[in-house]
């Protein structure tokens, strides 16, 4: 699988509009070359490098989604919904839904990590990273990974 976004490239910096220090708004993602067995997708977005990247201790979670349909090709971010029957987890602001980088200390690397599973994950309201991935446990069909970076500039 591919994963892109028009908003950075691959090792880029993150647009301003998609952090704390903008409008918070997820980037546009699109994908390619799912498998044509995949019956959902999901999407997990984290920090390594929290709260420093000189001294990492934590991955902070920015974002989940479950339950992406095959056919979507992408998120359309920039505050759009979600496509029919996906569904946002629990970030690690306790909260459903994006939230943007907002690094305290040095430029971070944010991985948006899209897998393809074999099965879809109805039984999952809003389920954390750690949830997500004890429910995806041998159902990976693919994986593509985008990373962006930030740092503050205010």
């Amino acid at each position: 699988m591919e994963l892109s976004s028009s908003a950075f490239s691959h090792g880029g910096e993150m647009p301003r509009r998609c952090t704390c220090e903008g409008e918070d708004l997820a980037p546009p993602l699109r994908w390619s070359a799912v498998p044509p067995n995949a019956a959902s997708l999901a999407l997990i977005v984290d920090d390594p490098d929290a709260p420093d990247p000189a001294k990492p201790q934590r991955t902070w979670v920015h974002w989940v989604v479950v339950d992406i349909p095959p056919s979507a090709g992408g998120l359309d971010g920039e505050g759009r919904s979600l496509p029919a029957g996906s569904r946002d987890g629990t970030n690690d602001w306790k909260r459903a839904g994006y939230g943007g980088p907002c690094p305290p200390i040095g430029r971070h690397r944010y991985f948006f990590k899209l897998y393809a599973l074999d099965i879809a994950l109805p039984g999952m309201s809003q389920p954390t990273k750690a949830e997500l991935e004890q429910a995806m446990k041998g159902h990976v069909l693919a994986e593509a990974v985008l990373m962006g970076t930030y740092q503050k500039q205010g």
